[in-house]
């Protein structure tokens, strides 16, 4: 399972997609679920490694995934120069 130590690593979901991982969040609630019906969930974002949207997936289903083009280390902006 990946943790928020992992933010800006390059994963793989349980459905095979791979992403960079955006957050993590522990008591995550659906907006789109009723309000009587929504449950606190941990919940992963990934977001597309070239743009796109993201997409919500259960920690536990998120593994590290094969270095990638940058060698599966963190995304992020580049140092200034």
């Amino acid at each position: 399972m990946i943790t928020a130590d992992d933010i800006g690593r390059r994963v793989q979901g349980g459905a095979g997609r791979v992403g960079i991982l955006r957050d993590v969040i522990a008591d995550y609630e659906d907006p789109a679920e009723l309000p009587g019906e929504r449950r606190k969930r941990a919940m992963a974002f990934l977001g597309a490694e070239r743009g796109g949207r993201e997409w919500a997936v259960p920690p536990d289903a998120v593994a590290p995934a094969a270095a990638g083009p940058r060698g599966g280390r963190p995304v992020g902006p580049s140092p200034a120069r």
